[in-house]
């Protein structure tokens, strides 16, 4: 099995920039999609973006389209969220997650991180 832990939370400006990683160990020679997910104070989890073990697909949110853009290097076994434009309502725990098959609902995904808090000031 996978395990994963996300990095590069923290606090930033409206209008400013974050990058999120996402480190796999374990079975990382499985063949796997990769998810980011977040979930704000009080509201449910929600789909972000979400990119296929080739790397040749991506998926995003409307929400973040044009802002955030999904990638992975597999020989580092690591994944990223590049988040630009960055907004107050994208205040929120970021998940990254694993599954067997690219999806965007959230309980398809096998294994998930602990977490990183993005925080986003007006």
């Amino acid at each position: 099995q996978v395990q994963l832990a996300e990095s590069g939370g923290g606090l930033v400006q409206a209008g400013g920039s974050l990058r999120l990683s996402c480190a796999a160990s374990g079975r990382t020679s499985s063949r796997y999609a990769m998810g980011w997910f977040r979930q704000a104070a009080g509201k449910e989890r929600e789909f972000v973006s979400a990119i296929t073990w080739s790397g040749r697909s991506t998926y995003y949110a409307d929400s973040v389209k044009g802002r955030f853009t999904i990638s992975r290097d597999n020989v580092k076994n690591t994944v990223y969220l590049q988040m630009n434009s960055l907004k107050p309502e994208d205040t929120a725990v970021y998940y990254c997650a694993s599954a067997t098959l690219v999806s965007v609902r959230p309980y398809e995904y096998n294994t998930w991180g602990q977490g990183t808090q993005v925080t986003v000031s007006s």
